[in-house]
């Protein structure tokens, strides 16, 4: 059973120029089904899970869970990581679970709403990473709050995001600020804001340069280019999901996600971490909608569900390809927890300028 820091994880994309899809589960399904997808690639896995999602499924049964899948797949590295952590005792839970890495989310305050300011996100992300890295355990940070530079909004999905509207510079991580931040708490991955925001209504229309500022990661990646950066709300939102949802009875108004080409401009720009939820979503819930409407007498949850896990392992696998994960699995060799530790402890894990 590989189970691996995010820290390791990352480092071995950098040296070798890859990103990694970091999946976002919700049930047992999509857990499989991500699995599959790395499987049939050969390549490391990274599992994420919010807040709401261990609230859904439960504490014990998301452990279980995540181990049951490294179990299940022992030659493929498997990372575990928290999804927006909130403060220390949310980060330091999922640790007690087993979970190799947590995302310190100190751009909003504990109640994951209220925007926080600059000191308050390096005390409290610093405390975590003194807790983690005693651990061997991974902490990604974010400077910048996540939002939409077209309409100043930010998404509340699964219970996170900010209320009420915010200045377009809020909206956009100052690089200056970022290195800053780096050095003061000792992260291993940085998300950075740049216009992308959680949920299926990213952008009205394709997104340009004036609402997705991909150059800012360039700017961010030149000042910090030994810092493994992070893109969240990167789903693409594909047409034809959003088609099949509507052709089956949704109502889902046009929108657009992040064009993968501009998620494969940002790893070659430092992005090494690269959030999906929202396509793993509508691909299930497109395939439910259509398998029910063309079986309208069936019950059976699982003929329901299971064309739904045939196109997550579809979008899951080009994922993988397009990221340049694809084909790694098998060339990393994985380091235990301790190991991480130590090597922390001896200072030899530092990603700063």
């Amino acid at each position: 059973m590989a189970l691996i820091s995010l820290r390791q994880l990352l480092d071995h994309a950098g040296e070798n120029g890859y990103g990694m899809p970091a999946f976002n589960i919700t049930n047992l399904e999509t857990l499989q089904s991500v699995m599959q997808a790395a499987d049939k690639t050969n390549s490391p896995v990274l599992l994420q899970a919010s807040r709401s999602a261990r609230k859904y499924v439960d504490d014990i049964f998301i452990k279980h869970m995540f181990m049951a899948a490294a179990e299940r797949y022992p030659h493929l590295p498997v990372c575990v990581h928290l999804d927006h952590g909130n403060e220390l005792s949310t980060c330091m839970s999922a640790m007690e679970l087993g979970f190799t890495s947590v995302m310190m989310d100190g751009s909003l305050m504990a109640d994951a709403k209220t925007p926080s300011d600059y000191d308050y996100n390096v005390s409290e992300t610093k405390a975590v990473v003194e807790m983690a890295h005693a651990r061997g355990v991974s902490v990604e940070g974010e400077i910048g709050v996540l939002g939409s530079l077209e309409t100043g909004e930010g998404e509340k999905e699964d219970g996170h995001g900010f209320e009420g509207k915010l200045e377009k510079k809020q909206l956009l991580t100052d690089p200056q600020e970022a290195r800053s931040f780096v050095e003061a708490t000792g992260v291993d991955a940085l998300a950075v804001a740049i216009g992308t925001s959680h949920g299926a209504y990213k952008f009205s229309r394709q997104p340009s340069g004036d609402i997705l500022a991909m150059d800012l990661i360039d700017e961010i990646h030149a000042l910090l280019p030994n810092t493994h950066l992070v893109m969240h709300g990167a789903s693409t939102i594909p047409q034809d999901l959003q088609a099949l949802i509507n052709d089956n009875g949704g109502d889902i108004p046009t929108t657009f996600g992040v064009p993968l080409q501009e998620v494969e401009r940002g790893i070659k720009n430092g992005v090494r971490k690269v959030n999906i939820d929202t396509d793993i979503r509508m691909a299930m819930s497109g395939c439910m909608r259509k398998f029910l409407s063309e079986n309208r007498s069936t019950f059976d949850l699982r003929a329901i569900l299971q064309p739904g896990r045939e196109r997550v392992v579809t979008l899951c696998s080009e994922r993988n390809e397009r990221f340049g994960c694809a084909g790694m699995a098998d060339k990393i060799r994985p380091l235990t927890l301790p190991q991480m530790a130590d090597r922390y402890a001896a200072g030899q894990m530092r990603a700063v300028a």
